[in-house]
């Protein structure tokens, strides 16, 4: 056996950071192939992530709008044709991404005090399809209590009625269209079900354990244990870019850019005109008419607000970028198969810790081969209560940030991560995996005081690439907000910010799913479509708080 504790999703960063799309600041438009005129584009969107395909596929639906999308890695079928990238598509090569700066900004945190010094990487896609072209291809929403929450800290329109509608209209799930489930949408979405006998023993054994299954993790029961859903099609990765930007790319209306380094957005007072960025070691500038949408996720977005002037005065003026418009809450608050979620304690309301079950080993990110056959489950709690931060480490756009996510930094967590060994443990010692048990690998039979468990945790645990909340949505009012719960940027005009970086607080689960929900309810904000919403949508409650399970 092998338990692995890959936990936080992401760290809790804090407002303000992120890598933005890069090139030298001080470089300026020399020659273009292309020049462009002002009204060419009416949207420049940056980034050709989760977020940004959606969004270049829906605004360029109406054939007045016109977007050019700027990514800056490759794009995810070989060089002039559209066969795909197997490394990308096929989903066995999964771990292979997760370590090739091809297609990876390979991101690396400052030193953990909590985590014995050590320094996390933490992988982020640099491809059409950003992330969802290197992720595990779990599909994720949360619980409906994560929208609620977002509703009461300021983000009006985004609770869960608002946000239910969203999910199924990008779906199109294998099960077909229902109450939670999409039918038709772009997403395709299929249930992660095998026969797998060390799957079938992990479900078995947590029923055992006392924990119920559920038929569907995303519908009116996250609580419990089942089959997760997958982004997969016939075998092969869905990522935005299959499912958004590819059926959008005959479209005259669009222009999807690929190896463009943003290097800051272009603006004329507070108003945000443009962006500029290198291509073939080559300065340009794009001019927006309407609207600059930064769609980098939660790192490179906020990085690139900062290296344009929107920031903490004091920190840009310490590097020397020009203030356009101090705004101080950025970047503090970024968090962190078969699986499961489950509440750690009595008195939890709704799942706090979640598991990924595999009947493989996974170690070091892929990076070290496994030497002997093991299973394993990588358990974390989904919300963390060590709060981070994320600012520019130069003003040079190639500088990665400094990401400082301050893991283990509370009693809280160390707590809920020793009881995600003991909770593990327990499950794992069921009959129905006595079969397939051998010895315990990690953290070892020999660890079982709360000091051994504690240092344990220290010594292995890592993040499982789920960063968010560094450009806080929230209302004018709030100090630690980036934007409004309309996406555009606080004190500014022209310019919004679309991907996770715009969580108000961390979901119960993984990200990607929620970050599709909100380009797909943004595109309909910035078209002045009217919003979707559901009214009284049924969730699971637990019988009773008094027991843990």
């Amino acid at each position: 056996m092998w338990c692995v504790l890959r936990g936080w999703r992401g760290g809790c960063l804090g407002p303000w950071g992120a890598l933005g799309v890069q090139g030298p600041r001080g470089l300026r438009a020399l020659a273009s192939k292309r020049p462009r005129s002002r009204g060419e584009y009416s949207h420049v969107v940056v980034g050709a992530g989760s977020a940004g395909c959606v969004l270049a596929g829906r605004l360029t639906e109406d054939p007045d709008q016109r977007v050019l999308l700027l990514e800056a890695g490759p794009k995810d079928v070989y060089a002039g044709s559209k066969r795909l990238r197997w490394k990308i598509h096929m989903p066995a090569a999964l771990v292979a991404n997760l370590c090739d700066d091809t297609y990876n900004w390979c991101y690396h945190t400052e030193p953990q005090a909590g985590l014995d010094g050590r320094v996390l990487y933490w992988p982020r896609g640099r491809v059409w399809g950003g992330s969802s072209s290197l992720n595990a291809m779990v599909y994720v929403r949360g619980h409906a209590e994560d929208y609620e929450r977002w509703q009461r800290q300021g983000a009006t329109g985004w609770g869960y009625a608002h946000c239910l509608p969203y999910f199924r209209r990008a779906q199109a799930h294998e099960l077909g269209a229902g109450r939670y489930r999409g039918g038709d949408g772009p997403l395709r979405v299929s249930r992660g079900k095998s026969g797998h006998p060390l799957h079938c023993a992990f479900l078995e054994a947590a029923q055992q354990a006392g924990y119920p299954l559920t038929e569907d993790m995303n519908g009116f029961q996250q609580e419990g244990f089942g089959w997760m859903d997958m982004t997969i099609h016939e075998g092969k990765r869905w990522s935005t870019a299959c499912a958004y930007l590819h059926p959008a790319l005959s479209r005259p209306n669009l222009t999807a850019e690929t190896q463009t380094f943003v290097s800051r957005v272009l603006f004329e007072g507070t108003r945000a005109v443009g962006v500029e960025y290198i291509k073939n070691g080559q300065s340009h500038r794009a001019y927006a008419s309407k609207e600059v949408i930064l769609s980098g996720g939660a790192i490179n977005s906020p990085q690139l607000l900062m290296l344009s002037g929107v920031g903490n005065a004091n920190d840009l003026r310490k590097l020397g970028i020009p203030v356009v418009c101090h705004l101080p809450g950025y970047g503090a608050t970024a968090h962190l198969e078969t699986g499961g979620f489950i509440r750690s304690q009595p008195g939890v309301p709704h799942p706090d810790i979640q598991f990924h079950f595999l009947p493989s080993q996974v170690i070091d990110h892929g990076r070290v081969p496994p030497q002997q056959e093991a299973y394993q489950v990588h358990v974390g709690t989904m919300r963390g209560t060590s709060v981070g931060w994320l600012k520019l480490r130069s003003a040079n756009p190639h500088d990665h940030p400094v990401i400082q996510p301050n893991y283990l930094s509370t009693e809280t967590d160390i707590k809920d991560f020793r009881l995600c060994v003991r909770l593990t443990r327990e499950i794992f010692a069921q009959k129905a995996l006595a079969p397939f048990r051998g010895k315990e690998l990690q953290p070892g039979s020999h660890v079982q005081s709360d000091a051994e468990v504690d240092a344990f945790v220290r010594a292995k645990a890592d993040s499982a690439y789920h960063p968010s909340c560094t450009c806080k949505m929230g209302q004018p009012s709030d100090p630690t907000a980036v934007v409004d719960p309309q996406t555009r940027v606080l004190g500014v005009e022209n310019l919004r910010v679309v991907d996770a970086s715009i969580m108000p607080s961390v979901v119960s689960g993984n990200l990607n799913a929620p970050t599709i929900m909100i380009a797909e309810k943004a595109a309909d904000i910035i078209q002045g479509r009217p919003a979707l919403w559901d009214e009284d949508v049924p969730v699971y409650k637990p019988r009773t708080l008094a027991t843990q399970r």
